[in-house]
C-alpha cells in the first residue's frame, strides 16, 4: 500500500482509512502497509506504528495485515517485528539487508534471528535491484525451513531462480511474485500470488488476474494481464511509488505528496501516465 501524506508531510490518516476500504472492496486478500511502495524507508518508528495501527483498525479483521518491518540492521529488523506483533499485525514483510551486502550465510542468519525473536509469520522480501544483493535459491530454501518463515516475495525477476524455489520449497511455503508484470508467469509456474504495486490503483482487476490464474483460467488471466500491462510498466517509468501516487491523485483518492528524496513526476512522464490511466477507465471508476 501507498502511504498518503498531507501537504505538510504528515500522514493523511483520513485518506489512509478510505484507501484501506478501497483496497478491500476491490478484492485484495491482504494489506501490506509501510513497505517500499508505502515509503516505509522515510517513516520514523512512531509513524510506522501509527500507519500499521490505522490499517489494522480500518481493516477490522476483514483481511490480514502484513506490516513492512525490514532493516539492514538485524537488531532493528527484530525490533520492528516485535513492534508489529504488539500492534496486532498478522505478519511482517522483511527485506534482505541492503547496503551491507551480506554473504548467503549472512542472509540466513539475519532471517533466522528475526523468525526466532518473535512468534509472528515472516515473509522474506528478495529485491536485488534495491538492496544490491540477491538471496539465492539454495539460501532461500534453507530459510524456508525456519519456523515462522512462511513465504517469499520474489522480485529478482529471475524466473529460473523463482522456479527452483517453487519446485523445492516445503509444501506450506508460499512464493509470491514481487513484480506485477511477472505475476501471471509466477502463478502459472506454481507460485501463489503477488505483492502488488498496481493493485493500489486497480485492486479489482489485479485480483481478477491472480484468481483466474490460480483457478487455471489462463486465457482470462492473460487477457486481463495484457490489458493492465501498460500501467504495470508505467508504474516504473520513474521510481516506485512516484507514478502510482500520481495516478491515485488523478483518480481523486489521495493528494499527490511524497517524502524526499522522492519528488513528483516529470511533465513528460505525467502526460504518458495520464493517458494510460484514462484509457483504462480508472478516472471514471474512482468517481463512482
Amino acid at each position: 500500500m501507498i502511504t498518503p501524506f498531507q501537504r505538510d508531510g504528515s500522514v493523511d490518516e483520513k485518506a489512509l482509512r478510505r484507501f484501506v476500504d478501497f483496497q478491500i472492496n476491490g478484492g485484495v486478500d491482504m494489506l501490506l502497509p509501510c513497505g517500499t511502495t508505502g515509503e516505509g524507508a522515510t517513516l520514523d518508528e512512531n509513524e510506522t506504528d501509527r500507519v500499521v495501527q490505522i490499517v489494522i483498525e480500518q481493516a477490522g479483521r476483514r483481511v490480514p495485515v502484513i506490516a513492512g518491518a525490514g532493516s539492514n540492521s538485524t537488531a532493528k529488523a527484530v525490533a520492528a517485528a516485535k513492534r508489529a506483533k504488539k500492534a496486532g499485525a498478522d505478519g511482517v514483510l522483511s527485506v534482505g539487508p541492503y547496503y551491507n551486502k551480506p554473504t548467503q550465510q549472512g542472509y540466513y542468519e539475519h532471517f533466522k534471528a528475526i523468525a526466532e525473536s518473535e512468534d509472528i509469520p515472516v515473509i522474506v522480501y528478495n529485491v536485488p535491484g534495491r538492496t544490491g544483493g540477491n538471496i539465492e535459491a539454495k539460501t532461500m530454501l534453507r530459510i524456508a525451513e525456519i519456523r515462522n518463515i512462511v513465504a517469499v516475495k520474489e522480485a529478482s525477476a529471475n524466473l529460473g531462480q523463482i522456479m527452483d524455489v517453487i519446485r523445492d520449497a516445503p509444501p506450506d511455503f508460499r512464493v509470491l511474485s514481487g513484480d506485477d508484470a511477472l505475476a501471471l508467469c509466477v502463478v502459472a509456474l506454481g507460485g501463489d500470488g503477488v505483492v502488488s504495486v498496481i493493485s493500489n490503483e486497480t485492486p479489482s482487476m489485479m485480483s481478477s488476474i491472480i484468481n483466474a490464474a490460480l483457478e487455471g483460467n489462463i486465457v482470462k488471466a492473460r487477457e486481463l494481464h495484457y490489458k493492465l500491462l501498460p500501467l504495470m510498466n508505467m508504474n516504473f517509468i520513474e521510481s516506485n511509488p512516484i507514478p502510482a501516487k500520481a495516478a491515485l491523485a488523478m483518480m481523486g483518492l489521495i493528494e499527490e505528496n511524497y517524502r524526499l528524496p522522492l519528488v513528483p513526476l516529470t511533465a513528460d512522464s505525467r502526460e504518458k501516465l495520464s493517458k494510460v490511466v484514462e484509457e483504462l477507465g480508472l478516472l471514471q471508476a474512482a468517481a463512482k
